[in-house]
């Protein structure tokens, strides 16, 4: 089994990935630890404010990774905020069959309610540089981007509005 998780920055995605290899031991893949590698090794010539063209860099690596891991009959997690509204396009039946996608969005009014939680624990797993561009407005710009993106794909979006830590539990049983 293969599990994607993905969202907005800041939605928890590093959390639940980590609470998932906790449980099942599964290999764990950050592809933004991918992107620093590349980044860090010029191995590219983006840098980590190019969203787009990194999504369009990363997935195929990604993508191969993960095609890899399900026909090796293999577990993987693989997490980050690079994986395209309309990623299954690029995956035939026997791959999807074999992934379990998991979107998270916080809602306008979470945000709202926990802005500085959110800010208190956005280095909790990984060590952020900086923050300066950190508001609730933009927070909110970026969940309302993954919620159109992959809703309007036919993806199910897992919507944080009240208690953070419960809906992260539950997923990761």
């Amino acid at each position: 089994m293969v599990i994607l998780i993905t969202g907005a920055s800041h939605t928890g995605k590093t959390v639940l990935a980590q609470k998932l290899l906790e449980k099942h031991h599964y290999p764990y893949i950050s592809i933004d630890h991918l992107k620093m590698g590349l980044i860090r090794s010029r191995n590219t010539d983006l840098t980590p404010e190019d969203d787009d063209e990194l999504t369009d860099y990363l997935w195929p690596i990604a993508r191969e990774m993960v095609k890899t891991a399900v026909e090796n009959d293999q577990n993987l997690i693989v997490e980050g905020c690079y994986i395209p509204f309309d990623w299954r396009k690029d995956l035939d039946e026997e791959y999807l069959k074999n992934i379990r996608f998991i979107c998270l969005a916080l809602t306008e009014e979470y945000i709202d309610s926990n802005f500085e939680v959110i800010k208190d624990h956005a280095s909790d797993v990984e060590k952020r540089l900086d923050e300066t561009y950190l508001t609730p407005e933009w927070i909110k710009a970026e969940n309302l981007k993954y919620i159109n993106g992959f809703e309007s794909a036919g993806e199910k979006v897992i919507l944080i509005d009240k208690d953070y830590s419960s809906v992260i539990d539950k997923l990761s049983h």
